[in-house]
């Protein structure tokens, strides 16, 4: 199990400050979820946890540094789904979800055929047979966003960053991915950072959220704290009702504001 801690990790872009002193510390097997509206600095956190982009302060995993492993090392730690991700051509489905084996694979050597029966398992699990032998670049954008989260379960990381996981996909896509993350972390200790529009399902499936708005915390804490019409309304400008259900689940309905 595999902890992760930021130091007052601060991301910039020419003058610009996307995420100001970001300090927070992820437990083992915690499912963490950063919501906010659009501009507030959720995918800047997650790439600079990935590596993708620079930052200042500190990002520790264990109570290391990341900036002290070595790319192959930071590959075997962290599992990355972007949220416009970019799938190489002429490969086939499973050849890409294939690629999540390479942190694991010396240099000049092949897969093993455990990485393969791994690849098989996880093609089962999330239903993608179908896609397994189609070519990428033949796939819509929602089964390029299931190969992906493939891709990143089979890396066997024991943190996974998932950047808006589910946008590109339907309703039972959605349920099928986040239920299998979740019941891995639950089985393995998976460590789990998402980024998320989509409220209601944040607060289903993460154990907290952080609430960011241009750059900053504004709120954190389980859903029912953080999930709360005043303050939606203050950082999204938005009018919504907030149903809390019999088994805890707390639903987010947007109010209509103009009636024709």
């Amino acid at each position: 199990m595999t902890s992760l801690a930021f130091d007052h990790v601060t991301v910039e872009y020419a003058k610009r400050t996307a995420v100001a002193a970001f300090t927070d510390t992820v437990k083992p097997g915690e499912w963490l979820c950063i919501i906010g509206p659009n501009g507030a600095g959720k995918s800047s956190l997650l790439r600079a946890i990935a590596g993708v982009v620079p930052h200042s302060g500190r990002i520790l995993v264990d109570g290391s540094p990341l900036t002290a492993r070595s790319s192959r090392r930071r590959a075997q730690l962290i599992a990355y789904v972007p949220q416009m991700p970019v799938l190489p051509s002429g490969m086939t489905g499973a050849e890409y979800v294939l690629l999540g084996r390479n942190p694991f694979v010396t240099h000049f050597g092949r897969e093993s055929e455990l990485d393969h029966s791994m690849v098989d398992d996880v093609i089962d699990r999330l239903d993608l047979a179908d896609l397994a032998t189609r070519d990428v670049d033949t796939l819509s954008g929602g089964e390029r966003q299931r190969l992906v989260i493939a891709r990143a379960i089979a890396q066997e990381a024991p943190i996974l960053l998932l950047d808006e996981p589910t946008a590109a996909l339907d309703i039972g896509h959605q349920q099928q991915a986040l239920e299998l993350v979740d019941k891995l972390r639950r089985e393995h200790g998976l460590t789990v950072v998402s980024a998320m529009h989509d409220l209601t399902l944040a607060g289903i499936y993460s154990d907290r959220l952080i609430l960011m708005h241009a750059g900053h915390v504004v709120a954190q804490g389980p859903a029912q704290d953080v999930l709360r019409p005043e303050t939606l309304g203050e950082f999204y400008g938005v009018s919504v009702r907030v149903h809390r259900e019999d088994d805890g689940t707390i639903i987010v309905v947007p109010n209509r504001t103009t009636s024709f």
